[in-house]
This record gives C-alpha cells, structure tokens and sequence, in this order.
C-alpha cells in the first residue's frame, strides 16, 4: 500500500494529468495543503507530499542521484532567473523563457523537498564561467547559447542516470518526466537560434563524471 500510494503521488508530477488524481491523493493533497496554508502552490503542495511520502527513507544512492539533478536544476534555475532579471531576452521570447524557468524553478522544489535535509544547497555559481562567456547575460546570442548547452546537458544527464533509478519505478517516473520537459526546452531553444529540434534518431546519454565536468566551469 506505501508503494503503491508513492507511484500514485510521483506519477502526476506532470500537470497536465492532474485532472486524473484518485480520491485517496486528493485526501493526502488535502492534508499537506492544510498544513501549508490555503495559498500554497500546487508545485509547493506536490513537493510537501512527496518528501511526506518517501523523503526520509530514501537509500543513498538514490539520494547521490537525485541531488546529481538537483545540482544541474540550481544553474538552469538561476540561469534563467538571472537572464530575466538583466533583460537580455527579447520581449517576443520573454513568454517561452519565463515558462521554461518556471519548470526548471519548480524542479528544484521537488528535488528538495523530496529530499528533505539531505538536499543539497545551492551553490555559488559564475554563469560566465570564468569569463568565458563574460556577456552571457548581456548579449542573447551568447545567452541562447548557454540555454541550448544547459538544456541539452539536462537531458543527457537525466537520460544517463535512468538505469540507477529502475528500482524506483516512483522516482524513475518523475525523472522521466522531468527528461521530457528537458528535452522540450532543448528544442524550443534550438529553435529560436535556428538550428534542427534533434541530432538525430536517437539521443546519447552522458556519465554523472561527464556531466559534472561540463557544469563545472559554471560552478564557483
């Protein structure tokens, strides 16, 4: 029954599927919006159930693979909150920007709320990556550039991390989920700076040692 009431909380992770919740994750909803306040945001309240749900049972190796995401979800997330903030997206893209920092804002509340005390803060980040990129928040062409290459690590990252979660089938479905979205913000980015949604026929995971070597220039 505790396995089966994870599945049900994980599994509606996306919002569009929200209209198909069972009465007993409406029961546990309840009860975690209660204790949160009647303004609490769906993804506030999902984030509170899931952590209810298994966030203090998690092995740790699932917590090293969730706080992997969590890591890479922190420089998306500040990524696109500090691009608002300077005004280097045009106003004809503000719209696609500010809904892909949304999702990437609320995967940080799930991941850490999921992992209770174990999440891992946010660290310092240098989104010029030591000056490489030294007008990333000032000249869109280099911004968009940043968002493809954080967009496609994400989905390589989430895709190469799959196998460790498949005794999760709970989480295994949320980081699917997540993968997805990821993948759709590859391809909207891709799109704006001209280049082909997709490489090919089929993507190519990454390593965590991959991955971690391509975020490290952006971490302080």
């Amino acid at each position: 029954m505790e396995h089966q009431t994870k599945s049900n909380i994980l599994a509606q992770v996306d919002p569009e599927i929200t209209e198909i919740l069972v009465s007993n994750r409406r029961s546990f909803f309840k009860s975690a919006a209660v204790k949160l306040g009647a303004i609490a945001s769906a993804p506030v309240v999902l984030a509170a159930a899931s952590q209810q749900a298994f966030g203090q049972s998690l092995p740790q190796s699932v917590v090293d693979v969730l706080n992997y995401a969590l890591t890479l979800e922190h420089i998306e997330d500040a990524f696109y909150r500090s691009g608002l903030e300077a005004g280097v997206i045009p106003e004809k893209y503000l719209t696609i920007f500010r809904h892909i920092g949304l999702h990437e804002a609320q995967h940080v509340e799930f991941l850490s709320n999921a992992l209770g005390s174990a999440a891992v803060e946010r660290p310092a980040l240098d989104l010029t990556a030591g000056g490489k990129y030294g007008d990333a928040l000032e000249n869109f062409d280099t911004y968009l550039t940043l968002s493809q290459t954080f967009e496609d690590l994400g989905v390589a990252a989430y895709k190469g991390q799959a196998g460790n979660l498949i005794d999760h089938d709970d989480l295994l479905t949320v980081a699917l989920q997540i993968h997805s979205v990821e993948a759709r913000h590859a391809a909207v980015v891709r799109k704006i700076g001209g280049k082909k949604s997709w490489d090919g026929a089929y993507d190519e995971p990454m390593t965590k040692e991959e991955v971690l070597a391509a975020a490290k220039p952006f971490l302080a």
